[in-house]
Parts: structure tokens; sequence; C-alpha cells
């Protein structure tokens, strides 16, 4: 063997033996290795999931206050927002005609007493000379007469008082009922009547409120499915709701659903609720944007937090961990609206399912995992 010979046997000894050992390397640090994932083996739970809704708030009445009679205002005895009492002066109107109306009134039954005065003396005078034969009854029946048109006269000038007085009552604008004051558009000075347009100012009475709030029929259905035969027995069969404030807490007094309208709404598909709530100490206002939530008793489901969901398509979806320790899309189905960070499950899951927990939106179907089992008590510690 030539020297040329035994270096190109060398180079490609040293080649081969470069390419074994690249493999190697290759196979011992390039090898995926398996990621952990937090995993629950699922059981039927037992909890109270409350489902929120946007609601408005009315005052149990929004009365408009107007004006009676034609006038100026001339005071004005309560300011925007001021809680008032039923008969507490709001306002005085400026009339003097209708203080003259009373004293005209008041001078015409003074006159119209005379006149009955004089009537009756004028009977009490013809009367026993009618007796006697002395005159005729027609003088007797013409006195009755007088007399008797006297006593209407006097009749019709104290109704004409009352009137008056009535009238004059108008000028001072009381308020209907217990309530809180709205906005008042008109100043000291401003001409009113019964004609004008704009109210002096609204009452919103607020001892108990309503908060207005929809559902869409599928809710609607959970929320009465099991609670009586008639819709009127449904609703009265239904928990109490509570009310959050628009700062997030949670209003003291419970409420109750009191009426649900018997309408669908074709654009929004939803239906209108009405929720009544005792309001002693006026800390609700009409107006105001809070939220009602409805709280909703589950028994022996399946219930999943929702970070172990994903939505695909309009449907949601949980991986399940086969026993391969491989993943698997399950599509399930759930209640609606139903809040708390959970779904109640009704269809894709059942008892003994294990299901990842975390990351399932980047999760490839089909990768191989290492389940670090969690506890219940830990995955459902906020549950009540």
């Amino acid at each position: 063997m030539n020297k040329q010979s035994f270096l190109s046997i060398l180079a490609a000894s040293v080649i081969i033996a470069s390419c074994g050992k690249n493999d190697k390397s290759a196979q011992a640090g390039g090898a995926p290795q398996v990621k952990e994932y937090k995993t629950l083996t699922l059981q039927p739970e037992s909890a109270t999931l409350n489902s929120d809704y946007p609601a408005s708030i009315q005052g149990q009445q929004n009365i408009e206050i107007r004006p009676r009679v034609e006038g100026y205002i001339d005071k004005i005895f309560v300011d925007e927002g001021a809680v008032v009492k039923a008969g507490q002066p709001l306002f005085k109107i400026s009339a003097p005609e209708y203080e003259q109306q009373v004293r005209t009134a008041s001078a015409s039954i003074k006159s119209a007493q005379a006149d009955l005065s004089a009537a009756k003396l004028a009977v009490n005078k013809v009367r026993p000379l009618v007796e006697k034969g002395i005159i005729s009854k027609y003088d007797l029946e013409s006195a009755q007469y007088t007399y008797e048109s006297a006593v209407a006269s006097l009749a019709q000038a104290n109704a004409a008082l009352v009137n008056a007085k009535t009238n004059l009552g108008y000028t001072t604008v009381t308020s209907p009922v217990d309530g809180v004051v709205g906005s008042i558009p008109f100043r000291l000075g401003s001409l009113v009547s019964s004609n004008t347009t704009e109210p002096l100012t609204t009452v919103s009475s607020i001892g108990n409120v309503y908060a207005y709030f929809a559902l869409n029929e599928k809710a609607l259905l959970n929320f009465t499915k099991d609670s009586g035969a008639s819709l009127n027995q449904k609703i009265k069969s239904l928990p109490a709701v509570s009310l959050l404030l628009s700062d997030g807490s949670a209003y003291d007094q419970k409420g109750k659903i009191e009426t649900v309208n018997g309408l669908i709404n074709t654009e929004t598909g939803t239906v209108n609720i009405r929720a009544r709530f005792p309001n002693p100490r006026g800390v609700i206002r009409s107006g105001s944007s809070t939220t009602v939530r409805i709280p909703n008793d589950v028994k022996d489901v399946i219930i999943v937090p929702q970070s172990a969901t994903f939505e695909l398509q309009d449907k949601i979806f949980a991986v399940v961990l086969g026993k391969d320790n491989k993943t698997k899309n399950v599509n399930i189905t759930v209640l609606e609206n139903t809040t708390n960070n959970y779904y109640v499950v009704t269809s894709g899951l059942k008892a003994g399912d294990e299901i990842v927990l975390e990351g399932v939106a980047a999760l490839k179907e089909g990768s191989e995992i290492k389940a670090q089992n969690q506890k219940a008590e830990t995955v459902y510690a906020d549950l009540k």
C-alpha cells in the first residue's frame, strides 16, 4: 500500500467516526422534552353560581310636577336632588287674581246671607196674614220662592268660595309623594301655566326602586325550567336577587323579580325583566346604572374553570388527557350566562375525565404532556 492510499483511508475513517459522534449527540440532545401541565380529575360538584346582568334603575313612581294655574314663579322652596315628603311645598306661583276671587266669593256669601235673612223675615211676616185670610196664598208662595232662591244663592256663593280657595291653593305646588326632586328647568319670575310643555320638576318616589334588565331566552329557561307550572309560579319561586352598585359594591338589600315581559324582543332575542328592591335610606337614585346578580344553585354537576377552555368557531373546547398522556380536544356545551369564572358543563365531559387547566389554547391536539394533578379544593377555592 502506498503512502497516498494510506492517507485517503485514514481521512475517510476520521469522517465516518465524526459522523457517528454527531448522530449520537443529536440523539442525546435533540429529543423533545415533555412539558408539565396542571390537570384536574373531574368529579360532580355542587355550588351557587352567580349570573350578572346590566340594569337600569327607575323609581317606583316618577311623577311630573305641573302647575294647575297660570302665574309667575314667586318662590322655589327646594333644590335639585332634595329629598322631600308628601305635601311639602315645592314652588309658590304668584297669581293675585285668585286671592281676589277668594275675597269676592267671601263678600258674595255675606250678601247672600243677608238676602236669605230678608227672605226668611218676609216669609215669617206673610204667613200669619195668609192664615188670617188678610192676603192671598199667592203672596206666601211668592215669599217662599224668594226664600228658596236666597238659599240657592247662598249655596252658590259657598261653592264659589270653595272653588276660589282651591285655585288659590294651586298657587302653592306641593309634592304628591315622598321622593327625590329632579332637575328644575325654571327660575324665579318664569311664567308658567297648565299648558306649559315642560314640567316644573319631577319627583321620583324611591321608597322602592325597580331594576330593569334583560335575559335571553335560553337563560330564562335555565332559571325557570324547574320552578313551577305557570309562569307566575315560576317567577314567585325564583330566588332573591342582589344588586351591585356602580362602584362594584353590593347593595345591602335583597330584591325580588316581579314581572317578566310576555313578549320576546325579536331584534335582540331577549326578555325584559323587572326586579324590585327596597330603598329605605334613599341610597339608590332613579336613572342609576347597576348590575343585577341572580344566584343559580347547581347540584352534582360537572364544573370547569373557564380558563381551562378555549373557543373556536363559536364552540367551546376543553382538553382531555388520555391514558397515554396525550391530549385530545373535546367540544363541550355549557349553561348560559354562568359567571364566577366557571362553566357548568351539560355535555362533552364526565366524572373521571382528566382535563388540562392551563395553556389549553396553545396546546396542540395529540401532544404528550406530563400531568401535575391538582386537588379539587385548590381549583374550586373561590367557588361557593
